[in-house]
């Protein structure tokens, strides 16, 4: 498999540093287009535990928030560094990036 699909979920305020830190590891380039990404609105529900130290929400407290999805292909040599550029941008504590293999190689 030469490709995979990250899922990111990260308040929509970060979307633009989100998208130009995949840009500089060249996530989301596909033929002659590069910075390819979709995002779509979604609800998203956590608590914080003890020694947790959330972006948003109280400890022991369920919050819930607006957020965006995005998703980004990428090759999976970039995998590494793809995820490393996400977590330098990224506000949560602990980011949601879902890793998913990709069967079709175009």
């Amino acid at each position: 498999m030469e490709f995979c699909k990250l899922e990111i979920f990260i308040p929509e305020t970060h979307l633009k540093q989100l998208q130009i830190a995949l840009q500089n590891v060249d996530a989301g380039h596909i033929g002659n287009y590069d910075t390819c990404l979709s995002y779509s609105h979604v609800i998203g529900t956590w608590r914080p535990l003890e020694n947790a130290q959330p972006y948003l929400g109280k400890q022991n407290e369920i919050s819930q928030e607006e957020e965006l999805k995005v998703e980004v292909r990428i090759k999976i040599n970039n995998l590494e560094k793809t995820i490393n550029a996400i977590k330098d941008v990224h506000p949560y504590e602990t980011p949601v990036i879902n890793i998913i293999p990709l069967l079709n190689e175009a």
